[in-house]
């Protein structure tokens, strides 16, 4: 499975090297890491790339384009197959989360990341 994490803190890919340890040395999971909303939409418009992601973690509050306009331009783009994309936000805020479901978004997660969570939700 394919996951691009999308997220302006570059210390994240650390982190999730560190939890998905097993999975990424049994080769069950790979990650791309995108550190701003205009990285993910590069990586995932390059057609070497295109519709690798079949899920897409992205945090909600960054600078330059925000992870909700990410996810509005990930819907309207890419539709065969459709990415899965879970929002994660520091912010436990209804309205983010509300947004977040009207623009199609498939799971909401909050900062810090359950990753035990994660794993369940990912069948991992």
């Amino acid at each position: 499975m394919k996951i691009l994490v999308v997220d302006d803190e570059r210390d994240i890919q650390t982190l999730f090297e560190q939890r998905f340890r097993k999975e990424l040395r049994d080769k069950t999971v790979e990650f791309v890491f995108a550190f701003s909303g205009e990285d993910a939409l590069t990586y995932l418009g390059n057609n070497a790339h295109d519709q690798e992601a079949i899920l897409i973690l992205s945090d909600i509050n960054m600078p330059g384009m925000s992870g909700l306009e990410l996810l509005e331009h990930i819907k309207k783009k890419f539709h065969t197959p459709p990415p899965v994309v879970m929002m994660i936000t520091a912010y436990g805020d209804g309205e983010n989360h509300r947004i977040a479901q009207e623009l199609g978004a498939d799971d909401f997660l909050t900062k810090p990341v359950d990753f035990t969570l994660l794993k369940e939700k990912l069948k991992l």
